[in-house]
């Protein structure tokens, strides 16, 4: 089953295992509270079920809302849990079924696009901020979050001691991002880093919400069963519970008319901070 058949197929479990998705994305809504942006239209570029473009909604009332997402069943999701009111009165999100690579909007026609734990899915992120930028209007904000090269660094550790082979996705650093959304067009990103962990009581349970969220295989790659018992035997408990720590990158960026100073430099800015989420210990 491909990368995208595991996660249309996994629409249905999918909010019974999103902590992290939820929990990352409360933190970029906390961060949308000192931007002044009254946009006309909103989308939540991989969108899953839709709990960004519910919160766009809710600052944003009067914005047409976009709900896109390459799975179809994530976006019948999102038009389930949309209420009969809203859909009488037309307020219900318009769903988009499209490539983030490929989006069927004009160019200049979005003045807010969020997306949370979606483009480090991509081989190659370049093409889909090209887009972006392309489908946002002048002085329209990219706001998005994705997963950094230390997420999961614990189990990368216990495999290198282990002398096993690790085929699990490679994450890209936050500083090259950065510059991806410069060459892409935008104009000085911000970009923020900060570590979360979830903690989970087995294995079992940490594999079981990766595959209700549909990227088991895609973020742990394939091993054998031997070499998985092998590799959570080695994983280090705390406090009684597995840490799996993910490194979260934040960046907003907007599409403005190109300005630097007059050495011809660019100027980009980093945060870097710390955090613990104990949101989640799975089953036994």
């Amino acid at each position: 089953m491909s990368s995208k058949e595991s996660f249309a197929a996994a629409a249905k479990s999918y909010d019974g295992a999103a902590v992290l998705a939820r929990e990352v994305g409360r933190r970029m809504a906390a961060r949308l509270d000192c931007v002044r942006l009254a946009p006309r239209r909103i989308a939540d570029v991989g969108c899953a079920t839709g709990d960004g473009v519910r919160e766009l909604m809710r600052r944003h009332p009067d914005a047409l809302p976009l709900a896109v997402d390459y799975a179809r069943p994530m976006l019948a999701a999102v038009r389930e849990r949309a209420g009969w009111w809203e859909r009488l009165r037309s307020r219900a999100p318009r769903c988009v079924n499209a490539d983030v690579r490929a989006l069927p909007f004009a160019e200049s026609s979005l003045d807010l696009v969020w997306s949370n734990l979606m483009l480090h899915w991509l081989p190659d992120p370049r093409p889909a901020f090209a887009e972006l930028h392309r489908v946002l209007a002048e002085g329209g904000l990219l706001h998005f979050s994705l997963l950094g090269p230390d997420t999961l660094k614990e189990l990368r550790e216990c495999a290198a001691r282990l002398g096993l082979p690790w085929s699990g996705k490679a994450f890209i650093d936050m500083h090259d991002i950065g510059d991806m959304l410069m060459a892409a067009g935008f104009g000085d990103p911000v970009m923020e880093m900060e570590m979360l962990t979830l903690t989970y009581r087995s294995p079992r349970a940490f594999l079981a919400d990766q595959r209700h969220l549909g990227v088991r295989e895609g973020l742990l790659g394939q091993q054998t069963w031997r070499d998985w018992r092998r590799l959570f035997a080695a994983w280090p408990r705390m406090e009684g519970l597995l840490p799996a720590r993910f490194e979260i990158i934040y960046g907003h960026a907007w599409k403005l008319t190109p300005r630097k100073p007059p050495d011809g430099r660019a100027v980009m800015h980093f945060q870097r901070s710390q955090a613990r989420l104990k949101a989640h210990s799975g089953v036994s």
